[in-house]
């Protein structure tokens, strides 16, 4: 039989020679991902690759949902392009990463909250995240020129220095309404993923799974091209991409875990920022800024560096924003730190807020929910791994 001949006789059928698995679909892209796994379904020659793979050979058949699943899956270390025997410029162009990273794109859109605004973050994350903050930035810094310009430009030391700035209690109504809203849409869009995806119950409760997908997100265990390393600017694997992944998470993690220590010490033991150097929020969110300086800025030269192959279905804006934002936030940061006693604290504090207000508000609707989506993603593979013997 030609492989032609093959690909007909097993692109309409499921992995047992069922009814056909192609069908109607919301986009092209989900279409496509449908005829490539079909014909992967068919071949199995990537089931050690990730777990993508055997989770699609548990299907006879895929919706959009079981597709946006898989997509969220896949961790794009582009193995199987090179691996696969079908790939561009073969006439089938069986090409899983690409694909599967426009579906996963607009998997940020379809479940985004409020839905109305999928679309206007989509085509302009990047100007939207930038001019946000620049205009958060210069009311800040407009409104206390205004008022008080000896307060913008002079020096301030002591506990309480950056509250000559902005009163606390404004900076939390402001701050905290916008964190409020980021994890209220993130909230409603993993809800709506997780149901889409035929996941069991309302939530991921099943321990064992959970502590699953703990380990393999915390590890990026699928970012390794089945133990080979992640392809990236050819088909010689490395684990730079990796690498950078984990600088960029742990790095957000500890920032995170410094913001929350201060919040600690102003409300629990009534100690107001700014901290010594030596003290336990200065210290987190030294070492997390140190890491979301040198990850983002990694990620951003291998995205330029990679295959241009495998760079298909990847857009770049709200991808570029989400980095951005990130680096931004550190850089301003780290400035803010070394910078707070002198006159240009009052300019650097109004720039941080302004990046991290902008952060707040785009997370929902770009790159940062892959990492939720992908969790959920891990948690409903590890749910189905026992069924199959994994």
């Amino acid at each position: 039989m030609t492989e032609l001949a093959w690909l007909r006789d097993t692109a309409g059928s499921g992995p047992a020679g069922t009814a056909g698995s192609l069908q109607d679909h919301a986009t092209p892209a989900l279409a496509e991902a449908d005829r490539l796994m079909t014909v992967c379904n068919s071949c199995r020659y990537c089931e050690g690759l990730c777990a993508v793979f055997p989770a699609m050979e548990m299907r006879r058949s895929f919706s959009d949902g079981d597709l946006n699943y898989l997509a969220n899956l896949c961790h794009n270390c582009g193995a199987c392009y090179y691996d696969c025997q079908f790939s561009p410029p073969h006439e089938f162009a069986v090409h899983v990463p690409a694909t599967l990273a426009e579906v996963r794109t607009q998997s940020y859109a379809h479940y985004a909250w409020p839905r109305a605004f999928a679309g206007v973050f989509e085509r302009n994350g990047l100007f939207i995240a930038v001019a946000l903050a620049a205009a958060v930035t210069a009311f800040i810094a407009g409104f206390v020129a205004w008022t008080e310009p000896a307060v913008l430009f002079g020096v301030h030391t002591g506990p309480g220095a950056f509250y000559r700035l902005m009163p606390h209690n404004t900076m939390v109504a402001i701050f905290g309404l916008a964190f409020l809203y980021a994890n209220v849409a993130i909230a409603m869009g993993a809800r709506a993923f997780w149901r889409d995806i035929g996941a069991p119950g309302a939530i991921p409760g099943d321990r064992r799974s959970l502590w699953q997908a703990v380990k393999d997100a915390g590890s990026l265990r699928y970012l390794d091209g089945g133990r080979a390393g992640c392809m990236n600017a050819g088909e010689r694997p490395d684990d730079r991409r990796r690498v950078y992944h984990h600088l960029t998470f742990y790095g957000f993690m500890l920032c995170f875990g410094s913001t929350s220590t201060a919040t600690l010490y102003h409300y629990l033991l009534g100690m107001q920022a700014p901290y010594p150097w030596y003290d336990l929020p200065v210290l987190l969110g030294t070492l997390g800024g140190i890491g979301l300086v040198i990850g983002p800025i990694g990620l951003i030269a291998e995205k330029w560096r990679r295959d241009p192959q495998l760079r298909e279905g990847t857009p770049y804006g709200m991808d570029a924003a989400f980095l951005l934002m990130l680096l931004l936030t550190s850089v301003t940061g780290l400035a803010l730190l070394f910078l707070r006693a002198t006159p240009a604290m009052g300019l650097l504090l109004a720039l941080h807020l302004g990046v991290v207000f902008a952060l707040f508000v785009t997370m929902p609707y770009g790159r940062f929910v892959h990492g939720i989506y992908r969790f959920l993603a891990l948690v409903r593979a590890a749910q189905e791994r026992p069924r199959v013997g994994h």
